[in-house]
């Protein structure tokens, strides 16, 4: 098939397929005598799965190496539950930042609620972020 109708059907763009083709998550395929690419109809699957792992949060790189290992004929899914407990620990982590940084900004805004501007002095830089 060609690289439009393989496009259409994984729900990505030619320029995408291009892509994932040159980073190696998709094989070069056989060239028609016209020298198009004629790719066989699993490429399809694959760019699927590319599109699903890259919103499941994978890198570019992760799923390549999921990919290697699904084409040296062995299951990936030990490698994939990794991959998974990592982004989740990783998430985790971010929505703790995140939760602390939203209450440091809940204080600061209820200390700028309170605080005049006319007792400002010109050796405060900000009372609100600095306050003494």
């Amino acid at each position: 098939m060609r690289i439009g109708e393989l496009a259409a059907r994984a729900g990505v763009s030619t320029k995408a397929v291009r892509f994932y083709e040159q980073a190696g998550l998709l094989p070069a395929p056989p060239r028609t005598p016209g020298g198009y690419r004629d790719y066989p109809p699993r490429a399809a699957d694959r760019l699927a799965f590319v599109r699903d792992a890259q919103a499941a949060g994978l890198t570019l790189g992760e799923i390549r190496e999921v990919l290697r290992i699904r084409d040296d004929g062995q299951a990936p899914c030990g490698h994939v539950t990794a991959l998974l407990a990592d982004h989740l620990h990783a998430v985790e982590q971010r929505i703790a930042e995140l939760t602390r940084a939203r209450a440091e900004l809940l204080r600061l805004t209820g200390t700028a609620a309170a605080t005049d501007p006319a007792t400002c002095t010109e050796d405060d830089i900000c009372r609100i972020l600095s306050p003494r």
